[in-house]
């Protein structure tokens, strides 16, 4: 099966709400080895203008992944997950995330493309905080590999 062209252009409903908690980006700091003090203090943060602890950029994608599960299980996508690769990833953030934040994420799929037996399916997923304020646009690449 391959992958839907038809998919390109769809919108996927917002998903729940996500609460970034401070202990959250405090680990996911460690991970990805963030070792600024705003990344962990929250007086750091503060001093520095934040509201509480900043969230590392890459942070972003642990609020996209809920958009991109929606994707890979859209019925009629032909999306084989075992057959999945992330391409590419890139954030265009409008400010950072902070400890606090409320965020909501809705993907549309912006292109599908043919290459070389292979698709590459680029999924924008778009992040608001509480407000309606875009706070960073997340844009994963991911390539489904062809039959072998």
């Amino acid at each position: 099966m391959s992958v839907n062209p038809d998919l390109q252009g769809r919108v996927f409903p917002p998903v729940a709400p996500y609460l970034v908690g401070r202990e959250k980006v405090r680990e996911f700091s460690r991970a990805v080895f963030a070792t600024h003090p705003f990344n962990h203090d929250p007086e750091a943060a503060r001093a520095a203008g934040h509201a509480d602890v900043v969230a590392p950029p890459t942070f972003a994608v642990v609020v996209q992944e809920a958009t991109l599960a929606q994707l890979l299980a859209e019925p009629d996508a032909g999306i084989d997950f075992s057959r999945v690769v992330h391409g590419d990833q890139r954030f265009t953030y409008t400010r950072p995330i902070v400890a606090g934040d409320e965020l909501t994420a809705t993907l549309s799929v912006a292109s599908i493309k043919s290459l070389g037996g292979h698709a590459m399916v680029t999924a924008v997923s778009t992040i608001v905080d509480s407000a309606g304020g875009h706070v960073v646009t997340a844009t994963s690449t991911l390539v489904v590999r062809g039959d072998e």
